[in-house]
């Protein structure tokens, strides 16, 4: 776990005294929105059984939510819409996402470190971290975050939308997720940028 803080150590070490981490979720799926979250963690806190959001069960993410919330300095968490998917592209709706999650914080962290290896959309000052949400405590709990808000929203779209079984894969690109959309084309939701394969 505390390895977890390695690296904002090595950063802090530099001279910052407030960090904030950044991930998102829901870049890759065929429906809904991408959520973001930012994180600001008390320095050096340790929180049971936070990883990489990618590997922990979604019990286990649910779980550490709320703890999260409660004892992050600050947290923001925020959406970019499948409309500004499509206008902008996804990777430019993830910046959007993420400036908006920066921006809820409440205070403005001197530097921002982003999961992941690009960051040219980003207003704050920021550094790229690759597979951050495994080396960065704040950004493994921006990733829990984010994919927990994200999920919870795709469970309200599976009541609005049954058809989809969007309970089930959260939009992502499954055979059952597939059929669906042969069975009953695309949903108001749908991405229909990422559909050009079934309706180019």
């Amino acid at each position: 776990m505390t390895e977890l803080w390695t690296l904002e150590n090595e950063i802090y070490g530099e001279g910052w005294t407030l960090l904030c981490g950044v991930d998102e979720a829901g870049r890759g799926p065929l429906a809904g929105p991408v959520c973001a979250a930012a994180v600001i963690l008390p320095r050096g806190l340790v929180i049971e059984g936070l990883d990489d959001s990618k590997k922990l069960t979604e019990k286990r993410r649910e779980a550490l939510f709320d703890p999260i919330c409660g004892q992050a300095i600050a947290y923001g968490i925020a959406f970019a819409s499948v409309e500004e998917i499509e206008t902008l592209n996804i990777l430019n709706a993830t910046y959007l996402a993420m400036n908006r999650a920066i921006e809820k914080l409440g205070v403005t962290p001197q530097l921002a470190l982003i999961d992941g290896n690009r960051s040219a959309g980003i207003r704050f000052p920021n550094r790229c971290v690759v597979k951050g949400d495994a080396k960065c405590a704040d950004i493994a709990a921006a990733s829990v975050l984010a994919k927990v808000t994200r999920d919870r929203y795709m469970l309200e779209m599976a009541e609005r939308y049954p058809a989809y079984h969007f309970e089930q894969h959260k939009g992502y690109g499954t055979k059952l997720h597939y059929d669906a959309l042969r069975e009953h084309g695309p949903s108001p939701i749908h991405r229909m940028s990422f559909l050009k394969k079934l309706y180019g």
